[in-house]
């Protein structure tokens, strides 16, 4: 036993070393940033602009791989298999960190078992609109109009996002409305401007154009306070308490990955989103610069895991 405690000692030394030693010299090679959706949506750009900042600090390529497909579950998985080297990133969001386990029984990876999460790095609400057509010009409308009609209005529904997002709304507001499932934002949006349905929520970006030209009009934005780029349209949760919603957009990496990097990641990560041009990139998008710690992060999807379980378990969605 004697001879042991030196030996346990110097290992601990060791190992704190080579993560030091990991951290300074990382990254020595390009680095990998899978996105699981096509080019040219606002992941994407989120990701180019943030990795060509990370490009810039690290003197390495961030090589942003987009690999869409099955509500953003196979390039998830990839992440979540690839060597946990700090080599290989994921793009995170609520879709399928948070709301993905509770929609699929089967899910090929877990998000707390076999991530590491780095960072957030923007944030968004949806913004409810309804089309013209629809007599409501305040939510307190929209929603007398709906409890006055039970399962005649109907939400137009373009993914997990938009559905679950429906679904805490109409269980705290109390209100019967029938979801109209569309392949994507994109159809569901112009079901909408065609007057074909009559409410939605639409991320800020995607509805701003269209609620400037007078196509749409905004009721109410989910987040818990105001949007800076639509000061007149209220908070939810000034007419139904409690509701919030935040579309968050991050970074994490494969579980195993070594602290140190993934600190260093987060450092980076915050300054590379606080630049100058892509911060003003960001907000002409309707995006909010988040950051905060990794393990906020992390605590931060266990809570939302546990919220939508509670919103599929009442609303009674079907599990896939």
């Amino acid at each position: 036993m004697l001879i042991r405690f030196p030996l346990l000692a110097c290992a601990l030394a060791l190992a704190i070393a080579s993560g030091s030693a990991n951290a300074q010299t990382y990254p020595n090679k390009p680095v990998r940033w899978i996105v699981p959706f096509q080019p040219g949506g606002t992941t994407d750009v989120i990701a180019r602009l943030v990795g060509q900042k990370l490009s810039e600090q690290w003197g390495q390529a961030v090589i942003v791989e987009n690999r869409p497909g099955a509500s953003a579950i196979i390039g998830t998985q990839a992440g979540a298999i690839a060597a946990a080297d700090g080599y290989t990133m994921t793009f995170a969001y609520n879709g399928n960190m948070t709301m993905n386990p509770n929609l699929f029984s089967n899910l090929p990876y877990d998000p707390i078992k076999d991530f590491s999460h780095v960072s957030m790095i923007v944030g968004t609400p949806f913004v409810l609109v309804v089309s013209p057509m629809v007599p409501a010009q305040t939510l307190q409308q929209l929603i007398a109009l709906a409890k006055a009609a039970p399962g005649k209005m109907n939400f137009a529904v373009g993914g997990a996002a938009g559905q679950l997002s429906v679904e805490l709304f109409k269980s705290l507001a109390g209100v019967d409305m029938l979801n109209i499932a569309y392949k994507g934002n994109a159809p569901s949006l112009n079901a909408v401007l065609a007057g074909e349905s009559n409410v939605m929520f639409e991320t800020l970006n995607a509805a701003l154009p269209h609620i400037k030209a007078g196509k749409l009009r905004a009721l109410g934005v989910t987040t818990a306070t105001r949007s800076v780029l639509l000061p007149d349209v209220p908070a939810i949760a000034e007419v139904v308490p409690n509701y919030s919603v935040n579309l968050w957009f991050g970074a994490s990496v494969p579980a195993g990955t070594p602290q140190e990097i993934v600190d260093k990641m987060n450092s980076d990560m915050a300054r590379a989103a606080r630049t100058p041009d892509v911060k003003e990139r960001f907000a002409s998008l309707g995006l909010e610069v988040l950051g905060g710690t990794p393990e906020q992060i992390t605590a931060m999807i266990k809570t939302e895991i546990s919220t939508w379980a509670r919103v599929v378990r009442d609303a009674k969605i079907p599990v896939q």
